[in-house]
């Protein structure tokens, strides 16, 4: 590689990586400055630009004028790990069967009946509060966690049907027909050896139904009222005409901070190098 070459590529990152770093520097900072700090123009360096304070910060876990942010963080967390992994389940069993046997619905064949799950991430939200809303509300599950995870479910079984039918069809055929020559049945050579190898799969598709789960606002907004509060309608709860710039900070800092660990933990998954080997 010549010289010129490698100075652009990794000048490209350095240039990429602070920009996507910007943001969270800047909210860092934002998070530890009060009014003073905030409104007195752009500041970057605490005891040199600004004296930091730990008021943002004070505030989203019940300060003055904050609001306690430990209870909808359970709530959401709790949301979104039985939404994702009910979601994970149904997906990857439903995945499997339209990646192993054909099926015909009319005229719909398994790639349409694939585009139909993908479709249901397509329609707008506001198209299908109202149908939820009169469902839960049938059920007396309006303003609750189980309400809100059967939502949920609804709005992530999609993303991990499109995800994992893509990487069974990746998976040689001949790893479930060693399997059953061994003596098992489809399920069980499902659950034994296909699933083992689809580790990676399974991680990307737990990282987009976690993100997505994580960060829904709308349907939390709309189908809760009291009982239940989601992070991110906390987060929005701490806006006002005068916006408390450093304490949205803190908060939207707090809210991500799971997803990046999260994100830390199950790269080391995402290698496809896991199938090697897998067919004798």
């Amino acid at each position: 590689m010549s010289r010129a070459y490698l100075t652009f590529k990794y000048a490209f990152i350095a240039v990429w990586a602070s920009f996507v770093a910007g943001p969270f520097v800047w909210a860092l900072t934002t998070s530890f400055k009060d009014a003073n700090g905030v409104q007195g123009g752009a500041t970057y360096l605490p005891w040199v630009d600004y004296k930091p304070t730990t008021r943002g910060w004070q505030d989203i876990f019940g300060g003055e004028g904050g609001v306690n942010v430990i209870q909808p963080f359970l709530n959401s967390l709790q949301i979104t790990v039985l939404a994702s992994a009910i979601s994970l389940v149904l997906g990857s069993l439903a995945a499997y069967g339209l990646s192993r046997y054909t099926y015909r619905i009319g005229r719909m064949k398994n790639a349409d009946i694939v585009f139909f799950f993908v479709s249901q991430r397509i329609m707008p939200p506001i198209v299908l509060v109202i149908p939820f809303f009169f469902l839960l509300q049938f059920a007396g599950l309006l303003d609750s966690i189980p309400g809100l995870v059967i939502v949920t479910v609804a709005l992530l079984l999609p993303i991990a049907v499109w995800v994992m039918v893509d990487f069974f069809n990746n998976i040689p055929r001949e790893i479930d027909e060693m399997a059953m020559l061994d003596g098992c049945h489809p399920f069980a050579a499902f659950v034994r050896t296909i699933l083992p190898n689809s580790l990676p799969g399974i991680t990307v598709a737990a990282m987009f139904c976690a993100v997505f789960g994580w960060n829904d606002f709308f349907f939390a907004f709309r189908l809760t009222f009291t009982e239940v509060q989601t992070l991110p309608q906390a987060v929005v709860a701490l806006n006002s005409s005068i916006p408390p710039w450093w304490t949205l900070s803190a908060a939207s800092l707090f809210g991500i901070s799971p997803l990046v660990l999260l994100a830390v933990w199950v790269e080391r998954y995402l290698s496809r190098g896991n199938l090697a080997g897998a067919v004798r």
